[in-house]
This record gives structure tokens, sequence and C-alpha cells, in this order.
């Protein structure tokens, strides 16, 4: 289809091109006008030499976009564009021009002011070009700018929905519950750690990351409600203190969470969630002992919006690995400035 249109594109510049040619051709060559022939072959030589300069600087044009964006790189994307444009004229001017002479035996004369005029009108047909190839990418990053806030605000509204759920709130106040009977401080101890989970939850709402050191103390908070309600059948092996990085807020704790609600936890089966670092990434490991059944709608729900949080971060993907015992998921470190 794409072809299609590019041919369609293509035959219309030529059509342009012959019959420009045949009307400059009458206004620019007086002796054409009692000459058929010379008529004739004028008008080709300057419908060839158009249709190259056209056809070749708008794929030029094209080309060099796909290779360095007008958006990114503004002032090296004009740079390279005049300096191909003036290289690729001049050598197609030069060239046209001499096969023209060594075919039709046509003396041109000054190929000084053929290759001016030339370059005169190119620039012109480029500037429109260029123009044209600067606001479809710049338009294009608009786009995608406001798509990508758009799926960065329901990731996050997705991560702030899944921390203050029903579930979780259930299960910590019947937690709390027992509790209050059984030990005081404890309980006390309850009640500051989840005001400090939702405190958290709270502050990083409209932040898109924050220091592994904030997450890793959110997390402590995080896992002293879950061991109480587990004890010593759920286990946690940090071994990320001291590694500098910054993370997408939640990140971890829905991982962890994914792991608890996905595996068996027993006296006989403990779940073990190992955090730690790998080259470039950050990796929550756990070993694997799934449930067998599993409610449909929380199936890959945090992993694809993790995947979509990271997508706008980095440019290492999240990479998520299965065996028969372990169950990895694999976060790109990000040097990002936290603010």
């Amino acid at each position: 289809m794409r072809r299609k249109k590019t041919w369609i594109a293509h035959t219309k510049i030529i059509l342009i091109c012959i019959l420009g040619s045949f009307v400059s051709t009458y206004f620019t060559c007086q002796s054409c006008h009692t000459d058929a022939e010379k008529y004739i072959w004028v008008t080709f030589f300057s419908s060839a030499l158009w249709i190259s300069l056209w056809i070749g600087n708008e794929s030029l044009t094209t080309y060099i976009s796909c290779k360095i964006s007008w958006v990114e790189f503004p002032l090296k994307r004009f740079i390279i564009g005049v300096t191909i444009t003036v290289l690729y004229t001049v050598s197609i001017v030069m060239l046209i021009v001499l096969i023209w002479e060594k075919v039709m035996h046509f003396n041109f004369g000054s190929y000084f002011e053929v290759v001016f005029t030339s370059l005169v009108i190119t620039f012109i047909i480029s500037l429109f070009l260029h123009g044209k190839e600067f606001l479809v990418q710049w338009k294009a990053a608009a786009v995608d700018a406001e798509a990508s806030k758009r799926e960065s605000i329901m990731a996050q509204y997705e991560s702030l929905k899944s921390q203050i759920n029903p579930h979780f709130l259930f299960n910590s106040l019947n937690a709390l519950t027992n509790l209050v009977y059984e030990d005081q401080d404890k309980a006390a101890k309850f009640i500051k750690q989840l005001s400090e989970v939702y405190r958290y939850v709270l502050d990083t709402r409209n932040r898109e990351v924050v220091s592994l050191v904030e997450e890793l103390q959110f997390l402590n908070a995080y896992l002293f409600l879950q061991q109480i309600r587990f004890g010593d059948k759920l286990r946690i092996k940090n071994e990320l203190n001291g590694i500098e990085s910054s993370v997408a807020p939640l990140a971890f704790q829905m991982l962890i969470e994914n792991a608890i609600k996905h595996n068996v936890i027993s006296q006989e089966d403990p779940l073990i969630i190992r955090l730690y670092s790998v080259q470039n990434y950050l990796v929550i490991e756990n070993n694997l002992q799934k449930k067998s059944v599993l409610r449909e709608d929380s199936v890959g729900i945090g992993l694809d919006n993790i995947r979509k949080r990271y997508g706008f971060l980095s440019d290492l993907p999240v990479e998520i690995s299965q065996t028969e015992k372990l169950f990895s998921v694999k976060l790109p470190i990000l040097k990002t400035e936290v603010v």
C-alpha cells in the first residue's frame, strides 16, 4: 500500500516536471520556437534534471529525517540536510549536463549559470520538503508525548488503585484486630507501618521515579504488614543495599504482591523472594509454587502496568523469565534524576 502511494506521488511529480519544463522552455529558449526538435530535446533535458532533483532530494530528505530527528537534533539536522542537498544537486546537475553534451553534443556554455540556477530552484523546493518533514516530526512528537503522558497517568492510577484496594485493607485490618488483643506494642507498630505505606503511596502518586533507597524504605513497611500475616512463611532476601538507581514507585511492591497472590505460602512451602542486581538490571525473584486456581482478572495486570511504565523510562525492556522452580522480573537500572 505504501509503495503504491509512493509510486502515485512520484508519477505526479514526473508529470508536473514535464509540464513545467515544456512551459519554461517556451519562455527561456527563443530559438526553440522555430525548431520543434530542439524544443523537444530541451524540454526532455529540463524534465530529466528537475525529476532527478525533486525525487532525489525528496528521498534524501526522508532518509535523513529517519536517521536524525528534527525535534531532538534540529541544528545537526539542518546542517546535514543543507550539505547533502548542495552536494547532491551539484553532482546530479553536472552529471546530466555532461551526459547531454556527450550524447546530444549540446553546448551549455557556462556551467556555473546552470548549476547556480539549479541550486536556487532546488533550495526553494528543499525548503518546502524540509519544512514539511519538520512539521510532520513535530506533530508526531507532540502526539507521542501526549500519548505517553496519558499512559503514564493511567499506569500511576493503576498502581494507586492496586495498592489501595479492599483486599489489602481488609487483610491489614483483620491482622490488626488480632494484634490488638495479642500484642499491643506490635499493634501500635503495625498501625505506624500501615500509615507509612499509605503516606508513601500518596506522596509518590505524581512522581515518575523515586530513589531505590526510598522504595526500599517503603518496602520494609509493606513487608512488615505482610509478615504479620504470614510470619516466617514469607522470607525476603534483600541484596540491593548500596545499589544506586532510580525506580518506578510501587514497582517492587506490585511484583511482591503478585508473588504473594499467585503462589502457595505455607510452613512446608515458604515463599522466598530475593532482591538483587545483575549487570544493568534490578532483579525480583521468587520460588515458583503456583496456586491451582487464580482469579482471571488478576493475571498479568501488574506486569503489564510495570512494562508500560518502564517503557517510558528506559530503552532497556523489562525482562520476565520463568522456569520450573523460579519466576523472576528484571527492571532496568535507571540513572534518571529523581525529582
